[in-house]
């Protein structure tokens, strides 16, 4: 495996204060890398870091296997390309815009024209060619940056939430198309977001950054689906997290209590630990009314009475009291169809795989 990007014991200190503290870290060749993290995190220093822009207090940065250093600084970051939030266009055409840093380094005029021709197209803007930049919408404009930007064939890709200030609609759709053209290209990326859709739709894996500190670096599924701890998991959106014990456990599957009501998990864990289950709202489903008294429900379908609804776009959170608190994301229709409101009696159900298992102490 090809690295490209290599930190090894680095810090960075702004003020006094220590901003990034990241022991290791690589991204491979082809890899789309999300660093994801709440504001202030250390994010922004960190892809400076990585861009030859900024050096650490201590730690070593490499590029395709050579120490970055001052005097070799500016020659690295020539070899690499950036995006970032404001396209950044020049007062003139598409066409030149993205044929500025071809034209900088001496690319003959033949293969400028066929070089643009094929990221316009590959970016869905061929027609815009001659358009002044100035007259692009959002979206046209950071077309044309993201065509600028990989028309030079860089050997890493620096995103810097190039997304944020579109609309849900156009974003949407450069995501998917961004998406498509880094995995068929083989770009290597490196992207910073605060968003988690870009990043379950862009990475490769994803690390998450909290006060400077690289505290979960997995593959993207993993990350979302398995938080590292309890400050993962709130970052990362679970908005379920239940105080359990187990009962018992054998073949990868535990049987744990919590609230007087019993839930199956497909993992393993040790019987009396007191563990701590966390479970996405959007991997809840909700059946209105009530088994009748005293009938026994299986695992992982509870008993439930609606708390409290909050409206999120074209979604509703429900919360449900279970003897403990619990988050479900259903849509309006099934507002609607099921009659859900504050009292109403519901089944909660969810797949033993969805839950994941944090530990806490033995009880």
């Amino acid at each position: 495996m090809t690295l490209v990007v290599e930190l090894s014991g680095i810090s960075i200190v702004h003020d006094g204060r220590t901003v990034l503290d990241v022991t290791d870290l690589s991204v491979a060749q082809g890899e789309v890398l999300a660093v994801i993290g709440p504001n202030g995190a250390g994010k922004s220093s960190l892809l400076r870091l990585i861009g030859a822009l900024e050096a650490p207090a201590a730690g070593t940065v490499r590029f395709q296997g050579e120490p970055v250093v001052a005097e070799s600084a500016l020659a690295v970051r020539r070899r690499m390309a950036s995006v970032f939030q404001e396209p950044l266009l020049a007062d003139t055409t598409v066409f030149d815009n993205v044929a500025m840093g071809l034209r900088f380094r001496g690319v003959a005029r033949g293969q400028v024209e066929t070089r643009v021709a094929r990221w316009l197209a590959r970016f869905a803007i061929a027609p815009l060619a001659p358009r002044r930049a100035r007259t692009l919408s959002g979206g046209e404009a950071q077309r044309a940056a993201l065509a600028r930007a990989l028309v030079v064939e860089p050997e890493l890709l620096l995103l810097d939430e190039p997304f944020s200030a579109l609309d849900q609609p156009t974003r949407e759709a450069l995501i998917g198309d961004l998406s498509r053209i880094l995995r068929e290209e083989r770009i290597t990326t490196v992207l910073v977001t605060h968003d988690h859709e870009e990043a379950m739709v862009l990475a490769d894996r994803v690390g998450v950054l909290i006060d400077g500190r690289l505290v979960q670096l997995d593959v993207t599924s993993r990350v979302f689906r398995a938080p590292a701890s309890e400050e993962v998991a709130r970052f990362v959106g679970v908005e379920t997290m239940i105080e359990c014990r187990v009962l018992s456990s054998q073949g990868g599957v535990s049987l744990i209590e919590a609230g007087g009501q019993k839930m199956e998990v497909a993992q393993a864990a040790v019987p009396g630990e007191r563990v701590r289950l966390c479970l996405r709202a959007e991997d809840v489903t909700l059946k209105t009314g009530s088994p009748p008294p005293g009938a026994a429900l299986p695992p992982n379908r509870l008993k439930g009475t609606v708390a409290r609804l909050n409206p999120v776009g074209l979604h509703v959170r429900v919360s449900v009291d279970c003897g403990f608190p619990l988050t479900a994301l259903v849509t309006q229709r099934a507002v609607e169809e099921l009659g859900l409101g504050e009292g109403v009696k519901v089944t909660v159900q969810f797949k033993a795989t969805a839950p994941h298992l944090l530990r806490r102490s033995k009880a």
